[in-house]
């Protein structure tokens, strides 16, 4: 309910607050006395009661403060009776006189005796205890941190979780460190509350003798009638004071061990004590049963207990039978029931857009508690893809499958393999940096991600094979890179229309009169992803989003056509091509002749699906040969293929040498910087 837009409880509070300053200025009637100390008691019940049904401590997350505000109701009452005791001859209510008659009796010392070991008791046993393990559990929450978001992005990243239930993880474990951080001062509270009680008992007693015998109050008294008088109201004071301590030191202490369940702390603890096999409870009855012998013990109380024990193992040990025949009875029914069930096939026509799945040799690189950091490294791949090429990657699903080798793995886009390697566990992975190096014991293999020539070798040969040169590789890196690779390779097929509405929509947060001009008055989502998917096949990052559609809207009344769009957004990006492609700005090249760029331009011609280059086949045949040759002579001497023609067929000489050089870049004029020296070393001609 709310007033005028503040919520009463809002309203609640602050009067309550109020009210417990209120308490230690005003001073209260003895009826009023009554009221609050039984609502003090009422308050501290309803606190342990709560605390002993919260499945988990953020269950009553506002203990902290809740903590402090009873704390501060009872030093105001202890405060007002007080005032009531010594201002009032002694006479601070009935509860208070109640309480200290109950416990006093004929015998004020008893009393005094029993009081102080309760005082004790509460301030050494339960406060002292409860205030170090709030300090140690908030040590260890804190510390624990890192540990936890690590396991929820893992399990973010595997496909445990969705988004949402991963934020929701985050912002409890966060609420956690603050719970326990908080508790950790509000113990303090506790603590303090139990040594005023102790200096406020003194003052009532010291005050109430001194005011008895000096006739402060209007009469004079005998000592015997001010110990009676005064100790009588102290002691009540201090135990009713001292039990509502006592619950809330035991609710601090409950609440700061309370282990995060599914159930309460009465539930727990049953299942736990009692789910041990009935023949613990049969050898502790035997054994006090055999404890009765012993001289001078009380046998009939003995074997009493013993008795009352042995039932309840064979309570128990009847209880197990009837649980495990109902158990045999329910999986028959429902293995019935699976088999007479229709199959539900909608689950399998679910296809992955990204996944991998490892023979059995590999699950320990896959598993956290072995020790294995594959899943850190699959969340790290994705942030840095996401750096690169501007993609959000999606989950990467990891499986097992027993039909691979045991160190075999394959990754899969859309369900189809793209990718197959294999690695050994506890070896690395060496790259021998060329021919003059001294070789070094191992075993030959390929490096899985760019096909280099590789050695495994183990883990005594690392440090030397580093001292010669050789680069040293990790098996969880090694898949890894592998993994990034394949997904930068494939990028354009893992770009879905979804993504592209992520991508704009977070465009929008910042640049909203673009997106607002662009999408969808000039290009749908489609229109859009088609572009982005051209870019990504050649490599090229798409996380420039915002000039990628300024330049998309410049011709955007001009032409539709994907691929037309794909190179004017390709000579926007002119610096970025040539910072990627050629870095020193310094590139030796493959050019095509004069002769061969007319006879290309001359034979294009325009289709529904585009313009191509209508070559009769021996021409097709020479033109490939030639730049395939050209092609492998750069490779071999260490440098990247890269062939540069005229705008007009640089698409269409993309396409043709896709088949024959499917790593080569093709670059026209118009998408490198004027300062950049070029140097054509491979010339082709038809």
């Amino acid at each position: 309910m709310k007033i005028s837009g503040i919520k009463i409880s809002d309203i609640s509070i602050a009067a309550v607050v109020l009210g417990i300053v209120l308490l230690i200025i005003i001073p209260l009637p003895v009826v009023l006395m009554d009221f609050f100390l039984i609502l003090n008691l009422a308050l501290s019940l309803l606190i342990v009661l709560i605390t002993l049904y919260a499945k988990k401590t953020l269950d009553f997350s506002t203990y902290p403060t809740v903590l402090l505000m009873i704390t501060l109701f009872r030093v105001a009452l202890n405060i007002a009776s007080t005032r009531l005791i010594l201002g009032n001859n002694g006479d601070a209510g009935q509860v208070i006189k109640a309480f200290g008659t109950f416990v006093v009796g004929d015998n004020l010392i008893v009393g005094l005796v029993i009081f102080f070991i309760i005082v004790i008791m509460q301030f050494i046993v339960i406060t002292k205890g409860a205030e170090r393990v709030a300090e140690v559990a908030a040590r260890f929450t804190l510390d624990a941190m890192p540990g936890k978001q690590m396991a929820i992005d893992a399990d973010l990243s595997s496909g445990l979780i969705t988004e949402a239930q991963a934020r929701e993880r985050r912002a409890e474990v966060q609420q956690e460190a603050d719970f326990y951080g908080s508790m950790d001062g509000a113990s303090k509270f506790v603590k303090g509350d139990a040594i005023i009680g102790i200096i406020i008992t003194f003052v009532n007693l010291i005050g109430g003798v001194l005011i008895g015998l000096l006739g402060v109050g209007g009469k004079v008294m005998t000592f015997d009638e001010v110990i009676s008088v005064y100790a009588l109201a102290t002691v009540g004071n201090g135990l009713v004071s001292q039990v509502s301590a006592l619950l809330i030191s035991t609710a601090t202490g409950i609440i700061v061990t309370r282990a995060a369940t599914k159930d309460s702390f009465g539930q727990d603890m049953a299942r736990q004590m009692f789910s041990q096999s009935s023949l613990v409870f049969y050898i502790l009855a035997g054994m006090l049963a055999l404890l009765s012998f012993v001289p001078g013990l009380p046998t009939i109380v003995i074997l009493l207990i013993a008795a009352g024990i042995a039932f309840i193992g064979y309570y128990k040990t009847q209880k197990d039978r009837k649980r495990q025949e109902e158990e045999v009875k329910d999986t028959a029914e429902v293995t019935a029931a699976e088999k007479r069930k229709p199959e539900s096939v909608t689950a399998l026509l679910n296809v992955e857009l990204i996944e991998m799945e490892f023979g059995y040799g590999l699950l320990s690189l896959v598993d956290a508690s072995q020790g294995g950091d594959l899943l850190d490294r699959i969340i790290m791949v994705r942030r840095q893809c996401a750096l690169d090429l501007g993609i959000i990657v999606p989950i990467v699903r990891l499986r097992d499958n027993v039909q691979l080798g045991i160190r075999q793995y394959v990754i899969k886009i859309k369900g189809l393999e793209v990718a197959r390697g294999e690695v050994m566990p506890d070896h690395f992975l060496a790259l021998k940096p060329d021919d003059t190096v001294e070789p070094i014991e191992g075993i030959e293999t390929v490096e899985p991600a760019f096909g280099l020539p590789a050695l495994w070798i183990s883990a005594a040969n690392r440090e030397k094979a580093e001292l010669l040169g050789y680069t040293t590789i990790d098996v969880p890196s090694v898949i890894s890179t592998h993994l990034m690779e394949v997904i930068k390779r494939h990028a354009d097929e893992l770009l879905g229309r979804q993504q592209v509405q992520t991508i704009i929509n977070n465009l929008k947060n910042t640049q909203p009169a673009l997106v607002d001009e662009v999408v969808p008055k000039m290009f749908s989502i489609g229109e859009i992803q088609k572009v982005l998917a051209n870019l990504l096949r050649e490599g090229i990052s798409i996380r420039d989003i915002g000039t990628i559609l300024e330049t998309m809207a410049d011709y955007g009344n001009i032409t539709k056509d994907a691929d037309v769009l794909t190179e004017q957004v390709r000579q926007k990006f002119k610096r970025a091509i040539t910072k990627q492609f050629i870095p020193n700005g310094e590139g030796r090249v493959i050019t095509l002749s004069p002769d061969t760029e007319k006879a290309i331009i001359g034979s294009l011609r325009q289709t529904d699906q585009g313009p191509f280059a209508a070559l009769d086949p021996a021409q097709i045949h020479r033109l490939l040969g030639g730049i395939k040759k050209a092609a492998d002579s750069a490779m071999n001497l260490g440098i990247t293929p890269i062939l540069i023609t005229s705008p007009q067929i640089r698409r269409q000489m993309k396409n043709l040498t896709m088949q024959v050089c499917p790593d080569l870049v093709v670059l026209s004029y118009n998408e490198i910087e004027q300062d950049v020296k070029i140097t054509s070393d491979w010339v082709v001609s038809v």
